[in-house]
Parts: C-alpha cells; sequence; structure tokens
C-alpha cells in the first residue's frame, strides 16, 4: 500500500553548531508538524517500488544540503543533494527577520509583531518555493512540507 509520507526526520547534530531556546522550539514544532502531516515522495525511490513511509536524515555536506531517505524499517533508499548557493540569501533574510519577530515579541505592540510576522511569512513563503524548485523532478511535496523542510534547513545553518 502506498504511503507517501514521511514518519521520521533527524538533523546532523555535528551540523549545528549554536542553539537558542527560539530556534529550538522551530525546530521541535517543525518536526511535530511535519510528521503529523506532510506529503513526500522521493521519485527515484517511488518507481523502484519503495512507496513509503520514509525516515529522512538532514545534514550539509561539502557546502550541499543532503537528504538521506530511507524506508519505514531504516533500509537506505537514496540520497538526493541539493546546492544551498541559492538559499544562502533567503536563509539570512529569515534569520534577520526571525532575529527581528523574537525581539518584537518582548517588547513591541501587537501591530508591530503582526507587521513583522507578515514579512517572516512573506520570506518564508518564498523561500519555500524556491525548495519546491529546487526538489522538482526529485521528490513530489505539498507547500506545507516544503516549508517545514526549508525551516528544519535553516537549522542546520545557524552559527552563533
Amino acid at each position: 500500500m502506498a504511503d507517501a509520507r514521511i514518519i521520521d526526520i533527524t538533523l546532523d547534530e555535528a551540523t549545528i553548531v549554536w542553539r537558542n531556546p527560539d530556534i529550538e522550539q522551530e525546530r521541535r514544532v517543525a518536526i511535530f508538524d511535519l510528521i503529523e502531516e506532510n506529503s513526500f515522495k522521493p521519485l527515484r525511490s517511488w518507481e523502484a517500488g519503495h512507496q513509503g513511509p520514509y525516515r529522512l536524515a538532514l545534514s550539509v555536506v561539502d557546502g550541499r544540503l543532503s537528504i538521506a531517505v530511507k524506508d519505514e524499517d531504516d533500509r537506505p533508499l537514496e540520497t538526493l543533494l541539493l546546492g544551498l548557493a541559492r538559499f544562502r540569501r533567503p536563509i539570512r533574510e529569515y534569520f534577520a527577520i526571525c532575529d527581528s519577530y523574537y525581539q518584537a515579541i518582548r517588547k513591541a505592540t501587537a501591530g508591530e509583531i503582526e507587521t513583522i510576522d507578515m514579512a517572516r511569512r512573506g520570506i518564508h513563503n518564498r523561500s519555500t518555493e524556491l525548495l519546491m524548485e529546487r526538489l522538482e523532478g526529485k521528490v513530489e511535496t505539498d507547500f506545507a512540507t516544503a516549508r517545514r523542510l526549508f525551516t528544519l534547513i535553516c537549522v542546520l545553518h545557524i552559527r552563533g
């Protein structure tokens, strides 16, 4: 029975160099939401007869995003590699707006918070569209799944 979804996702702990409580919360929420509801169909694995569910391991290797796709029993199926050069600016913009948002929720007015949050969502959505373009021909996924994956890609890029 076909089950094109992610049932588990891990981030390479060695890749994550710096953390703070806000980012940890973003990571936890993204993983929880992703596991609860997602659509993920790696095309090569699917065509080879592995029709889910999948376990993913995300890491950054030699400046590229590595998405190790495994079956339900943790057997390797394929590894997708995506160049990250096109994501550098969106990731920087996303970090900057998130920092502004976290500062705002501590001391700004509701209107100011809403304005920053709208900008944050806009950057996140544009970055998600870019990720979906980069996954085209490799993975079929929906916007919500790609959005959460982008959040996790950002977590892998945190520097203190």
